[in-house]
């Protein structure tokens, strides 16, 4: 089977692939963005992949819902997992904290570390990369006094040291990642038969017209209350077809075979311009 996820390599979405589902009889293939990877399971470039969704202190990761809202209908969420994140100041060699010039990494690392480099890394610049792993093979290629935050995989992949583990500036960090599949693709991780049978949850995305209306959002979310189906995420995103057009992401529980959720699902359909099941699967 081929797995694509978010890389290069040394990122964390291939260090949670390979916790939750190893490499063995699998051919995993890093993709340079999140959009090339959800687009790689739209092509049919990959069998699977894996994608960062949410992260405990920073939130939903954009870019994962945009492509799975806005570029495509035919990916699904088949499945997830929780990892926990632990970031590291990594550079190429030993380093003082107070010889580190410049600090790289992915604005997400950045900010989940911010309270660290404000107060043990005062002068250095912080910089933007496209991953925590890209910002560690900067690193490695550099022979300047530049440090990066990231994980250990990527330290080992682009042999640099790490200087400091643990650098987030809440304990307890973890990101969900979500895996992708075709629509109508068994739900589960690869290689995981059976399906689990504990519980499950459904995500979708919704918008109206009638989003401007007094009481519409209230309107649709009254369908799942009132049919006793709990909601454990509700986020709304921008369009992009100008401003106060919005779409929202809602997660609830159970299947969408379940009587009370096709009701419900049902029943907001009426309600709304536009309704998708993002995916139905087994939670983490």
């Amino acid at each position: 089977m081929r797995v694509g996820y978010f890389g290069p390599e040394g990122t964390f979405t291939q260090e949670a692939l390979i916790a939750s589902v190893g490499e063995a009889d699998l051919e995993l293939v890093p993709l340079a963005t999140i959009y090339d990877t959800v687009m790689a399971v739209h092509d049919g470039t990959v069998d699977r992949a894996l994608v960062p969704i949410e992260n405990s202190l920073e939130g939903s990761v954009n870019a994962t819902l945009d492509a799975l809202a806005i570029e495509t209908e035919d990916v699904a969420i088949v499945g997830e997992v929780v990892h926990p994140i632990r970031q590291c100041l990594i550079a190429r060699t030993e380093l003082q904290l107070s010889e580190i010039e410049v600090v790289v990494s992915h604005p997400h690392a950045s900010a989940q570390c911010a309270r660290f480099i404000r107060s043990r890394l005062p002068g250095a610049q912080v910089l933007a990369g496209s991953s925590t792993a890209e910002a560690v093979r900067t690193v490695a290629a550099s022979d300047q006094p530049w440090a990066a935050l990231g994980n250990r995989l990527a330290a080992l992949r682009y042999r640099c040291q790490v200087l400091r583990a643990g650098v987030e500036d809440v304990a307890g960090n973890e990101t969900r990642f979500a895996w992708l599949g075709p629509v109508g693709a068994s739900p589960g991780m690869p290689g995981e038969q059976p399906v689990p049978l504990g519980p499950w949850k459904t995500a979708i995305v919704f918008w109206g017209a009638g989003s401007e209306s007094p009481g519409w959002l209230v309107a649709c979310l009254s369908e799942f209350a009132d049919r006793g189906v709990n909601l454990t995420r509700i986020e709304s995103r921008p369009r992009k077809q100008g401003l106060g057009r919005y779409m929202f992401f809602v997660d609830l529980e159970g299947r969408d075979s379940e009587p009370h959720v096709v009701d419900a699902l049902a029943r907001l359909g009426e309600q709304t311009e536009a309704l998708r099941v993002l995916g139905s699967f087994p939670v983490a």
